[in-house]
């Protein structure tokens, strides 16, 4: 019986560990992707401004 009740005081901690885990990697996925959001938000704005063109290593600056 009391090898019972040492495995279940065990399993108990280690789901209260993995829910402690669990829970803080939710707030941490929320986080990044609010920030990719803004990223997204960020870089389309600049596409829309005009200033998000590609530059190739081989192509000639417009002043020229």
């Amino acid at each position: 019986m009391n090898a019972l009740e040492e495995q279940i005081a065990h399993l108990t901690r280690t789901v209260d560990d993995l829910s402690d885990i669990v829970a803080r990697q939710e707030r941490e996925i929320a986080v990044l992707t609010r920030r990719a959001q803004l990223l997204m938000e960020r870089e389309a704005e600049r596409e829309a401004q005009g200033g998000g063109g590609i530059v190739v290593g081989d192509e000639r600056p417009p002043h020229y």
